[in-house]
């Protein structure tokens, strides 16, 4: 492949604390080999660029494919079709085209040039000079670039700083903030994903200067950056340091549970985002249903908050859950979703779960055991109530008897089950 026709950066040596064959094995992938072949001409240069970069240094498995490039979008898509790859023009208007190449997405971006910013839209114009390009970025370890004949490009310091552990702007913080409001929130998920220590200095003043900014953010953006920060393996510290500066409660309204949030992380480290969301920000129903306002959550996301506040309260209404609990409460919440809930309030006053408990719950889950209600509304029509309403209402009272009653399925609980059906529904 040709050469940048502007000069080029000199390629830096890969530290030996990074994964010096990662960059050769992503260079080895099919399809990364078959976009940069279809983009080699004379004069035009095609690279990896950002995260798949990084964290190929790191030895991390490598998902999302980026590539930049000296060519205008219109070649982009010609000389893939003419070496038969599939384009798609995804984002042609900001220079980018996905590239698919057996069923891999790889997308590849025109190198840019911002022109204006306003901290949510940018004006940018084609250019040249993957040096601008890379400047154009958030932070250094999202800058670099590896060309096709395998040689690592740095001109901000990521390399340094990857080594380091440190998630540091490119240039100044408060101006890579003005420019975009959601790299606020990008700090704080990025340090909790790649650095170690503290947050740098310089950026964690800019952030919290620049805290305004996040009023001026989607919702929708503020939602799913945040949901992806509760996912990264050092959330808690992150969250922590969201807490300190106030920014948490700019972005939750109110403030975090973060021991029950911290309890949660640790004791079921796959907990999803939203688990782990419940567990920060939501302690009753009207938290739910503010939240779902304030971040335009989805229905299922609400619904989910909704039945972690309603466990939360039947928790809380009981000073010990002993042996006898159990079952009702796994009918109700399901094993998974009560484990969650008791690992967050794990060393609160209430409640508390007695060993022997513990130990039941732990059975339960083991063998995926779920309690199920043994009467249906076949069961209540064919002693003859009629049909509709009166049917739901002896049901209702049947459940509320069989969870106040251990949950018990045998024939006699079966039928004492019924007759309060019945007895509910007025049958004849």
């Amino acid at each position: 492949m040709s050469a940048n026709p502007l000069p080029p950066p000199l390629p830096s040596p890969v530290p030996p604390a990074l994964a010096a064959d990662g960059p050769a094995r992503l260079l080895a992938r099919a399809g990364v080999q078959a976009c940069l072949a279809a983009l080699d001409g004379p004069g035009e240069e095609t690279r990896l660029v950002g995260g798949c970069v990084r964290d190929a240094l790191l030895g991390a498995s490598v998902s999302d494919i980026d590539l930049a490039t000296t060519l205008l979008p219109e070649a982009v898509m010609a000389r893939a079709r003419a070496a038969g790859i599939k384009a798609v023009p995804t984002g042609i208007e900001h220079g980018t085209i996905t590239l698919v190449v057996e069923g891999q997405p790889h997308e590849v971006t025109t190198l840019r040039e911002d022109v204006e910013t306003d901290g949510r839209h940018a004006v940018v114009r084609f250019g040249r000079d993957f040096s601008r390009d890379a400047e154009r970025r958030d932070f250094t370890i999202n800058a670099l670039s590896l060309d096709a004949q395998g040689r690592l490009h740095d001109t901000t310091g990521g390399l340094a700083d990857l080594t380091a552990g440190r998630v540091r702007f490119i240039g100044e913080a408060a101006t890579r903030l003005r420019e975009d409001a959601l790299r606020l929130l990008r700090f704080f998920r990025f340090h909790a994903r790649y650095g170690h220590g503290a947050p740098d200095p310089e950026g964690l003043a800019a952030a919290i200067a620049a805290r305004d900014s996040l009023d001026r953010l989607s919702r929708e953006r503020v939602r799913a950056e945040f949901l992806k920060l509760l996912l990264a393996p050092r959330a808690v510290e992150a969250v922590a340091s969201l807490s300190e500066t106030g920014l948490l409660l700019r972005i939750l309204g109110s403030v975090g549970e973060l021991g029950r949030f911290a309890r949660s992380a640790a004791a079921e480290p796959g907990l999803d985002a939203v688990a782990r969301f419940a567990a920060l920000a939501v302690r009753t129903i009207e938290d739910a249903d503010r939240l779902q306002e304030s971040l335009r959550l989805s229905r299922a996301e609400h619904a989910r908050l909704t039945d972690y506040a309603a466990a939360l309260a039947i928790l809380h209404d009981r000073p010990v859950i002993a042996v006898e609990a159990v079952p009702a409460l796994v009918a109700t919440h399901g094993t998974g979703p009560l484990r969650t809930l008791l690992s967050a309030l794990d060393g609160e006053p209430r409640p508390l779960v007695t060993a022997e408990a513990r130990k039941v719950l732990d059975r339960m889950e083991a063998s995926g055991m779920q309690p199920l209600f043994p009467v249906t509304g076949a069961d209540l029509v064919a002693r003859g109530v009629p049909p509709g309403r009166a049917v739901g209402a002896g049901l209702r009272a049947a459940r509320e008897l069989w969870l106040a009653s251990g949950c018990s399925a045998d024939a006699e609980a079966r039928e004492r089950l019924i007759a309060r059906a019945l007895e509910v529904a007025g049958a004849p």
